[in-house]
């Protein structure tokens, strides 16, 4: 029962993205929609299923062997544990309630067929990816989102912009996947085998901790994990792949792809603990990502935009986790943020087509009471984004981490995190004050056309909003007995000071925004319109500038080689031989002219020259 389950869940995504890809077009709309939404429902059922019966421990299923080469022969094969069934139900489960709201979002849309099909391939990647038993399974997932990424993002292809950006997300994670890649073949030329069970349990007999092979292994495989998930300094792909249809940016970018990295590290964490110098990097560059992110959210004016960096944000929390070991908190906070972060960005969708496509803050306001629905989402997903005390659940998850970090005597991140909580309740404030607050700032916000649809429109949100509430963090089963003791596990003391530490800062960025906001709007526009304060928001509005520096030092040094190059200069130092002999037999060639005359002068010319020589030069008797 459970491996049919699971195995079902597997491949039904990738029934309907046959179908659909198959049908030549000749699928309309609503049939589109029905095998689009039909396949990862179905999937979802099936994972539910698959919790049901999961009786706890690893189970594997092999389908068949993949390449049998020798003693290389790695398999198609499911690995069925705790970690890969919250992992499964989150993809499936939100991602249902995701392809549900696209019925409504995608209505009148060219290319749903296209749409669906893409988005079908990407479930049954991610699916791939958490339920493959060996690394070369888990790779081949990892380059199947991100191809799904690419073509989902430059959805709207007819846009050049939007070309661009897809092109740049797949570039810029195919840097990472490069790392990852040498990863696999440094682990598989250690120790003989991509099996994820048997890499972890030969690690530790074959590596020393903090050995250079370790540590190693470790630094690729996080190099595949930060551009996947978005961390610095492979992370600006992901502000603009909001270039996609809002509930892409749900799917691929708040829920799934990019927590693609929180998962292989928490996976491999026996690799990790190996190399524990690379672990406390992992949360070094998730606390600073953290950072970046949040700043640059607080100047930015286009909606998804904003809750783009917050996902960087909240992704860097995660990597914080990992980064003390604290594995089970980061797969903890990894759900929450699927929930709410999904219930943000689906909200923002319903502001956008109800607006005709208007994202822009400073052109919209005024929404609460004309779009309660999606205001609602918003208030329920802003409270678990700035971890709202007890009544959120994005509270529970953020509050463990913080207290992960405070058990490990990490300080420093710790101080990160609660300034990061502050931050966060600012640019939320913010973002739902500018969207749905004051005055309408265009007719396009005086006019909007509310979602009236209850199946497509109101029950996605309104099940995602319930999620982000408590009710999101109970329902998480807990996976302590997959990994190894956090350093919050063995003492309590100081937790209940840290709670009440998380607490303040969380409501402490909510007052500091509402006076803000609401008291000092003029004194805030002045500020920001002059002198440092204009320079900080340029500054945080192009994210710190990585864009312009990357182009600086990477992008315009490689066109300069390239230009130059387009001159081969040692194919043109092979050529000169040639070119020489060339030259020369054209000389000879124009002598041959057949006319007395000249072969005359000529002789003339050259007994001239030789009795000359002769004259000369030394000893010469002419």
């Amino acid at each position: 029962m459970m491996a049919m389950a699971v195995t079902l869940s597997f491949l039904l995504p990738l029934a309907g993205t046959l179908i659909l890809a198959f049908s030549g077009g000749r699928l309309g709309a609503l049939a589109s929609s029905v095998v689009g939404v039909g396949s990862v429902g179905l999937a979802a059922l099936a994972s539910a299923w698959a919790m049901m019966a999961h009786s706890g421990g690893s189970e594997g299923i092999t389908l068949w062997t993949w390449i049998a080469v020798e003693d290389f022969q790695p398999t198609i094969g499911l690995a069925v544990d705790g970690l890969a069934l919250v992992m499964m139900s989150v993809i499936t489960g939100v991602g249902f309630l995701i392809h549900l709201f696209a019925a409504w979002y995608m209505t009148g849309e060219e290319g749903i067929t296209r749409f669906y099909a893409w988005m079908n391939l990407f479930v049954f990647s991610m699916m791939l990816l958490v339920l493959g038993d060996n690394l070369l399974l888990l790779f081949l997932g990892w380059e199947g989102v991100g191809l799904c990424s690419y073509g989902l993002i430059g959805y709207y292809y007819q846009g050049s912009a939007n070309g661009w950006a897809a092109f740049k997300a797949f570039v810029v994670t195919r840097i990472g996947d490069v790392f990852l890649a040498l990863g696999l073949f440094l682990i598989f030329m250690e120790l003989g085998t991509l099996d994820i069970q048997q890499s972890l349990a030969l690690a530790p007999q074959q590596w020393q901790e903090g050995s250079t092979t370790a540590n190693l292994a470790a630094l690729l495989v996080l190099g595949g994990a930060l551009g996947k998930s978005a961390q610095v300094p492979l992370h600006t792909w992901l502000p603009d792949a909001m270039a996609g249809p809002t509930p892409v940016s749900a799917l691929i970018h708040a829920a799934t792809m990019v927590t693609a990295g929180v998962y292989l590290i928490a996976r491999l964490n026996g690799l990790f603990l190996l190399a524990p110098d690379v672990l406390l990097l992992v949360g070094v560059i998730g606390a600073v990502s953290l950072l970046l992110a949040a700043f640059a959210a607080l100047a930015q004016t286009d909606i998804k935009r904003v809750l783009a960096y917050s996902t960087m944000s909240q992704i860097g929390y995660m990597f914080v986790a990992l980064g003390v070991g604290a594995f089970d908190a980061a797969i903890f906070h990894l759900v929450t943020h699927a929930f709410f972060k999904a219930l943000l960005f689906l909200s923002a969708g319903a502001v956008i087509i109800s607006c005709h496509h208007e994202q822009d803050m400073r052109r919209l306001g005024g929404l609460w009471r004309k779009l309660p629905v999606a205001y609602g989402g918003f208030l329920a997903g802003g409270a678990a984004l700035v971890a709202l005390p007890l009544v959120s659940a994005g509270f529970f998850s953020k509050d463990e981490i913080l207290w992960q970090a405070m058990a490990a005597d990490q300080n420093g991140l710790l101080i990160v995190g609660l300034l990061g909580a502050v931050l966060t309740g600012i640019y939320t404030v913010r973002l739902i004050l500018g969207t749905f607050h004051g005055e309408p700032g265009s007719d396009h916000a005086r006019h909007p056309e509310p979602g009236t649809n209850p199946l497509t429109h109101h029950l996605p949100l309104i099940v995602l909003a319930v999620l982000s509430t408590f009710v999101g963090a109970w329902l998480y089963p807990g996976l302590d007995e997959l990994f190894p003791d956090a350093p919050g596990e063995a003492a309590e003391t100081g937790h209940t000071l840290l709670q009440v530490l998380a607490m303040g800062a969380a409501i402490a960025g909510l007052l500091l925004a509402a006076w803000l906001f609401l008291r000092q709007r003029e004194w805030l526009t002045k500020k920001t319109g002059q002198g440092i304060g204009a320079r900080l928001w340029t500054l945080w509005h192009h994210a710190w500038g990585f864009d312009a520096l990357f182009d600086r030092v990477l992008v315009q040094p490689w066109q300069w080689v390239v230009k130059v190059l387009r001159v081969d200069l040692v194919n043109l130092v092979m050529n000169l031989p040639a070119l020489l002999a060339r030259a020369l037999n054209a000389g000879l060639v124009k002598s041959q002219n057949g006319r007395m005359r000249n072969y005359a002068l000529v002789m003339v010319l050259g007994a001239t020259i030789i009795l000359l020589a002769l004259a000369v030069l030394p000893g010469g008797n002419a």
